[in-house]
């Protein structure tokens, strides 16, 4: 039986995404019935010229509009402000953060852990045992662990694994961090993290496998990475 109690709007900002959306709903509708979770999926989309949000539309034709949410924004606005705005949007009493890469599938994991220590938040880690990449070329492993140290290095965190995008929030939580966010862009989540351990909210770590997305490239470009040290610099100072 659905536990009405709890329920999970999942936030998922999209740009360009209509070859992963069919395939990551359906997963995420599949996880819902077989966990029995009370579900909602809030897609916030930056106007995306590859036929996203007719997608969405088709999509919402066969789930239904109560379980599939399209927040339309008029063009590309930052991760940051596209989380925000979605948040808006969830009915749930608790928000899982994720992209659309096709690269989260512990949600059962995530809720077990919040469970088991009522924590606050549950982020996923690519940086304990049991934990890893799979499809990534030497660069962008590079990348990701030259990131995770600069930001560890500056800012001291309890979190292993400071870039990653997914998490598990209650939705009060989120609520009273998000106004005290400054960051938009790759930045935003780690500032969410660090306000948090600062705030003195619970924190839980889940070890996940971050597999590669099949359709698609990765956003992150030579302005998003002079845009993460510009920010993870800002955020030194304002802590």
């Amino acid at each position: 039986m659905v536990d009405q109690a709890r329920k999970y709007s999942v936030l998922l900002p999209t740009y360009n995404e209509r070859e992963n959306l069919p395939l990551i709903i359906w997963l995420l509708m599949k996880t819902a019935t077989e966990e029995k979770l009370n579900m909602e999926v809030v897609i916030v989309d930056d106007n995306s010229p590859d036929g996203t949000q007719s997608v969405v539309k088709d999509l919402q034709r066969i789930y239904g509009e109560d379980k599939i949410k399209l927040h339309a924004r008029p063009g590309k606005m930052g991760l940051g402000s596209a989380y925000i705005d979605g948040l808006s949007k969830c009915t749930g009493n608790f928000v899982i953060l994720m992209d659309a890469d096709l690269s989260h599938h512990f949600i059962p994991e995530f809720i077990k852990r919040q469970k088991e220590t009522n924590a606050d938040i549950v982020t996923g880690t690519r940086y304990l045992p049991g934990g890893g990449v799979y499809g990534w070329d030497l660069n962008r492993k590079l990348t990701s662990r030259v990131a995770n140290f600069i930001a560890s290095t500056i800012l001291n965190p309890k979190a292993s694994d400071l870039t990653g995008s997914f998490r598990l929030y209650k939705k009060e939580v989120l609520d009273r961090i998000m106004p005290l966010v400054k960051s938009r862009g790759y930045v935003f989540q780690i500032e969410i993290i660090v306000k948090a351990q600062y705030m003195g909210y619970q924190i839980q770590e889940v070890p996940i496998t971050f597999v590669d997305r099949i359709y698609g490239e990765s956003k992150l470009g030579a302005n998003e990475i002079v845009s993460y040290l510009q920010g993870i610099v800002d955020l030194f100072v304002d802590v």
